[in-house]
């Protein structure tokens, strides 16, 4: 079984995981604006909590967003640095798909819908099910007004994850009328590690030249290494 380290800082939410086989060990903190205070020593913590060096880690992950653009830039560009440094490759994992798995993990249910506020009036959403265990989307990942997102609520039994249920009323009256539930309301590492696993497994983590982040609002680039325009 593969060694994984993961981050996230894509929300208000710092969060680092290590998966040794069968053992996690992770650390989650709501710490708004001190991510890259944070960050770093969370993960040398993590490390020494589980007795491994990053040259031990066969897999690097991060939440690549969309989320925060601050927070996804500085996951994204420690992440680069990390993978740099050890020459490990790099997994970039769905911050909605993460909140997906681990509220229907803890829910039991087989459809998660998630909205993390955007700000300016939008949520970033989409759908997931539980195929396998893991976490696939039933939908685009999009930034679109909540109404947009209410119109593809389809399944009234199904978990929710994230910000945008309480920020907006025509998503809180869909929680309502279903009595459903909000289990996750930032992404966490811990839950990305099954979700990089799988990825790493089949070929799709990537070199630190090529980790880019998905911020789904057009108007913000990454910029990319020289030789990667």
């Amino acid at each position: 079984m593969s060694r994984i380290l993961a981050i996230d800082t894509a929300t208000e939410a710092c969060s680092v995981a290590v998966k040794d086989g069968n053992k996690v060990y992770s650390q989650f903190e709501v710490c708004p604006q001190q991510h890259s205070q944070k960050l770093l020593p969370m993960v040398d913590a993590v490390l020494s909590e589980a007795g491994l060096t990053l040259t031990d880690i066969d897999c690097l992950a991060y939440g690549r967003g969309p989320g925060s653009f601050t927070g996804v830039r500085i996951a994204t560009g420690m992440i680069q640095g990390l993978a740099f440094g050890s020459e490990r490759p790099v997994a970039g994992v769905s911050t909605l798909a993460a909140m997906a798995q681990q509220a229907m993990q803890e829910s039991g249910k087989t459809t998660a819908y998630v909205a993390i506020d955007a700000r300016m009036g939008e949520v970033y959403f989409a759908a997931f099910t539980l195929n396998d265990g893991l976490a696939e989307s039933l939908t685009d990942e999009q930034v679109c007004a909540p109404e947009a997102a209410a119109t593809q609520l389809e399944q009234p039994n199904a978990v929710l994850a994230g910000t945008g249920w309480d920020a907006y009323a025509v998503l809180n009256e869909y929680k309502e009328q279903h009595a459903a539930e909000v289990v996750v309301l930032y992404p966490n590492a811990e839950a990305m590690l099954p979700l990089a696993e799988r990825l790493y497994q089949q070929g799709g983590a990537v070199t630190a030249g090529n980790v880019e982040p998905v911020y789904l609002r057009d108007k913000v680039t990454w910029k990319k290494l020289p030789g990667r325009e």
